[in-house]
């Protein structure tokens, strides 16, 4: 739970310079709270405890869900006038999810009066952005968000491949690539004769436009690694392949398996499943509002999709994602998983970038959009249905695949990169896996798997 500071109302309060409920700051509360017993029961704890907005939060969302358009217009005012939206990391996540419930609003058609008032005062669009490739990798550098999935899976992937003369990488990653500069390098120094290297990219077409966004296409950016490869004296192949998440990249899987079928177990060839914070955009078994009393999560289409990679005998599959569950069928549910997983990257950019700063404007876009997904969002449009670990790992398992811990050497260079940034960032092990924390809080966690 997070706690926030009430400052004295001073002035107009606005999201994103466009208040979607606009009242003047020095206005006394709304005389509602007699009105019904929740009122009551909100004024009072209002007075114990102004300073939890995941509460204030929570009550909102179920007014909203319940239709209560009374009860939701007065924490709307309250969350409006001191959930700031160029306030410090706590004020600015709960600014995020004050949007994204007058969002819900009006997509879900509940609550129609604050329907209304969202769209006569829609706030501004979201800023989007679109990176150099240099811009991009230095923004990436700014967290290990990222770096901390492409250390790891880069070094179990420098293991897998000894003893091969080609190696095949799946790319699953919205990172456009960020990930494959660092591991060309690293083949080019471990090995004497580096093997070659064969690179397909998925684009996932229903979340290509997620940020981060780059400049160039996705020919240019082959075009440069072919360049920089050539350049560390490593050959390489690159190709990119639209697939469809809702299927579970079913038409990816079966150019996979033509491929493998051209070049046959002589070619020494070794496939490697690369999945970067993509797998949880395949649809799970929530996402059917009447399942079967006896539905069997062997299955879900995600479950279908790992069997399928199964029966590709790779040679290892590593995969990294957050440490999170959003896949509650229940809209405050998740409300109350994304809260309390989401400040942390607002908390982080808090400890390298100044409040005015375009880069921190531009991550903190992203987590906006993930927080809009995930609360205003229903159906196949909601497709931030992140998993933790745990559920994770019993899918391998299921999908007959065993776990491969980490070497010494894979969780030297993640410390080693870790020192590079903020104090609060930390490693721990977890069985065969790594998790990436921050303060204490698991974030990410990273898995390798092999056939059994």
């Amino acid at each position: 739970m997070i706690r926030f500071t009430h400052t004295p109302p001073s002035s107009h309060q606005t999201m994103n310079n466009q208040s979607p409920i606009t009242v003047p700051r020095r206005r006394p509360w709304p005389g509602l709270f007699a009105s019904s017993s929740s009122s009551k029961a909100l004024g009072t704890w209002l007075g114990e405890d102004a300073n939890c907005m995941e509460h204030l939060l929570v009550h909102c969302a179920n007014a909203i869900e319940s239709n209560d358009a009374t009860l939701a217009q007065q924490i709307l005012w309250v969350l409006n006038n001191i959930a700031t939206p160029d306030g410090d990391s706590n004020q600015r996540l709960a600014s995020a999810f004050l949007r994204a419930l007058v969002t819900r609003a009006a997509n879900i058609g509940s609550c129609k009066i604050l329907a209304a008032i969202s769209t006569a005062a829609t706030p501004s669009s979201l800023t989007t952005h679109s990176f150099s490739l240099m811009d991009l990798a230095a923004f990436v550098d700014l967290t290990p968000w990222h770096r901390f999935g492409f250390t790891t899976a880069n070094a179990a992937i420098l293991d897998a491949i000894e003893g091969y003369s080609a190696l095949h990488v799946v790319d699953f990653s919205l990172m456009h690539c960020m990930q494959i500069p660092t591991l060309i390098d690293a083949i080019a120094t471990r090995f004497e004769f580096p093997p070659l290297l064969k690179l397909t990219t998925v684009v996932v077409a229903a979340v290509k436009h997620a940020p981060p966004m780059l400049e160039l296409s996705y020919e240019e950016l082959g075009a440069k690694l072919v360049n920089f490869a050539r350049s560390k004296n490593v050959s390489m192949e690159f190709r990119f392949v639209e697939s469809c998440y809702t299927h579970g990249f079913s038409n990816l899987i079966q150019e996979i398996r033509v491929q493998n079928l051209i070049y046959g177990p002589e070619s020494k060839e070794a496939l490697i499943l690369n999945c970067h914070m993509m797998l949880h955009y395949i649809p799970e078994e929530t996402l059917n509002p009447n399942p079967s009393p006896n539905f069997d999560m062997s299955s879900s289409t995600r479950s279908m999709f790992l069997k399928e990679i199964r029966s590709l005998e790779p040679a290892i599959v590593i995969l990294v994602d957050e440490e999170a569950d959003f896949t509650a069928s229940k809209m405050v549910s998740r409300l109350r998983s994304a809260f309390n997983y989401l400040w942390i990257p607002y908390d982080s950019m808090d400890s390298i970038l100044p409040r005015n700063s375009k880069q921190r404007e531009w991550y903190e876009a992203g987590i906006c959009r993930k927080i809009e997904n995930v609360i205003a969002e229903e159906g196949i449009e909601r497709v931030e249905r992140l998993e933790p670990k745990t559920r994770w790992v019993q899918r391998m398992v299921n999908s007959k695949f065993r776990g491969v811990g980490f070497g010494d050497d894979a969780v030297s260079e993640v410390k080693t990169m870790l020192d590079e940034h903020a104090a609060g960032w930390g490693l721990k092990k977890e069985d065969d896996h790594l998790l990436l924390t921050w303060k204490g809080h698991d974030v990410l966690f990273a898995t390798a798997w092999v056939p059994c």
